[in-house]
């Protein structure tokens, strides 16, 4: 039974194409392998990384007194949209100045193209104001971006050598800006050290 309830004119069939054409595109995020695993040993993607960014978003929303939730979510989704073009750059390989930022705004602009205007300076708008970092809704993407990191980290199936000590110190910067951050990293450092600690039990004596 076909229904009109909360429904806008149709638009038009172009702006509709323009729309799928960007999707079609972002879906190369499945494919953009990071440097965690999952728990079965393979490389994880920038999607599933983002997906579960999104899921822990959704389940602390009732402790973001303040945020724009729905701005945060749509700020989580496309703070990674770049690397379906230039791909992900591993958390140890990454400094300060290392033009990775230029890169993946060009990147996504390029990637946006095909959008119409409005969405395409919408999503551009978001990814600039969480590269900045400066309010609420960009302080706790790029805090949860880091724990959901570092999450994965201690979930995944890791090579033998893999340096937990890094994990440690990776994005304390953002994850020390809030005290609902703060306490989840305090868990998650937890699950690091007992990670390390095993992996020390396994090596010979």
């Amino acid at each position: 039974m076909q229904t009109n309830v909360g429904s806008h004119p149709l638009p038009a069939p172009e702006r509709l194409k323009r729309i799928i054409a960007f999707l079609q595109a972002a879906e190369a995020l499945k494919d953009t392998l990071r440097s965690g695993c999952t728990t079965l040993g393979r490389a994880e993607s920038t999607a599933e990384h983002t997906w579960r960014l999104c899921l822990m978003v959704m389940l602390v929303e009732r402790e973001l007194d303040g945020v724009d939730t729905l701005k945060l979510l749509k700020m989580c989704i496309v703070h990674d949209l770049g690397e379906a073009i230039s791909g992900d750059v591993p958390a140890v390989m990454q400094a300060a100045d290392d033009g990775r930022a230029g890169r993946e705004r060009r990147d996504l602009v390029e990637l946006c193209a095909s959008l119409p205007e409005d969405l395409s300076a919408e999503i551009v708008a978001l990814w600039d104001e969480y590269s900045a970092g400066e309010t609420p809704e960009a302080m706790f993407a790029k805090g949860f971006d880091k724990l959901e990191t570092v999450l994965q980290h201690v979930q995944g199936t890791n090579p033998d050598d893999f340096d937990y000590e890094f994990n440690l110190g990776y994005g304390r910067d953002r994850t020390d800006r809030h005290p609902l951050l703060k306490a989840l990293r305090g868990l998650a450092d937890d699950m690091t050290r007992t990670c390390a600690e095993e992996q020390k039990s396994r090596r010979p004596v």
